[in-house]
């Protein structure tokens, strides 16, 4: 058996749609093992939906993936990485979907948006004990504004929620990226027309720059793990390719895989008979087991 039967094993007959729902129909129904609302904010209750590891012992913390949705800030739903997290949950790690606020529910800006995100890793943090999570081995992940979000926790060092104890970390250990937004402000080797910069910084609610995970990358960076169609017309290419070749100048640890002829979101489960989802999910894998938050599958069970 080798890992494309096991993903297709544990996925059988569990598409689901993620599609937007309407707020009246919000949160939206998502069978995990347990939910929490981590943050109440104005009037919105925020979720976070937990898929343990078969026989998940508290006393035995392993390690956790928390995944942000995409839909540009406005939209979107959680619903989005369901089955990604009933992977890796199989395959031994606490996998986490976040909710966070909208434009289109909550009328925010898109700082609210990684406000929340930073919340929700910090909300983990404090609670991995009750989880039964290590709290060094907590990796953020997301798709094209998710994909921002989940970068942003781990180069963006400021707006986290004022009235939070910042000594317990919302930046997480590691980051998984499927089509991000990684480059939100212009420059000179990436240029933004000003109709662009003035778009994004009404979306955004701050200056651009301080938004704009590439602008933010250090030495501290996390190990990080991008996939990208080369295709891509929502989120320029060029973009990740910057991010990739910038993570290395400073040292860090980057993979970054381009899909040749792939457009935005081609990762998502449901399209093209899995395939890409299937190749994406075995390459998360691979990067998860050498940097030592999985281990690796017996050969007899790849052969």
């Amino acid at each position: 058996m080798v890992m494309k039967d096991l993903l297709f094993i544990l996925l059988l007959g569990t598409l689901t749609s993620y599609g937007q729902k309407s707020i009246k129909n919000w949160p939206p129904e998502i069978k995990s093992d347990t939910s929490y609302v981590y943050k109440k904010i104005n009037d919105a209750s925020l979720n976070l939906w937990v898929f343990n590891p078969p026989e998940h012992n508290i006393l035995d913390p392993k390690p956790a993936i928390i995944f942000f949705f995409g839909g540009g800030w406005r939209n979107g739903s959680p619903k989005q990485f369901e089955q990604h997290c009933k992977y890796l949950s199989a395959r031994g790690i606490v996998s986490i979907l976040a909710d966070y606020r909208v434009l289109s529910r909550n009328n925010t800006k898109a700082i609210s948006c990684l406000k929340d995100a930073k919340s929700a890793i910090r909300w983990i943090r404090n609670n991995s004990k009750e989880l039964g999570i290590n709290q060094d081995k907590i990796i953020s992940a997301g798709g094209s504004a998710g994909g921002h979000l989940a970068a942003a926790t781990g180069t963006i060092k400021s707006f986290d929620e004022e009235s939070e104890d910042k000594k317990i970390s919302s930046k997480p250990n590691a980051m998984i990226l499927f089509n991000p937004v990684v480059i939100t402000s212009s420059f000179e080797k990436f240029k933004l027309s000003n109709k662009r910069l003035e778009i994004n910084k009404e979306r955004v609610g701050v200056d651009p720059s301080l938004f704009s995970p590439y602008n933010l990358i250090d030495d501290s960076t996390p190990p990080t793990l991008i996939f990208h169609g080369d295709s891509d017309k929502t989120v320029d290419p060029k973009s990740v390719i910057l991010f990739d070749s910038k993570m290395k100048k400073f040292g860090n640890i980057c993979m970054l895989y381009l899909y040749k002829g792939k457009d935005h979101a081609f990762f998502n489960y449901g399209r093209n008979s899995n395939g890409a989802f299937v190749d994406i999910m075995e390459k998360v894998d691979n990067f998860l087991v050498k940097n030592g938050y999985l281990k690796s599958l017996p050969k007899s069970f790849l052969n």
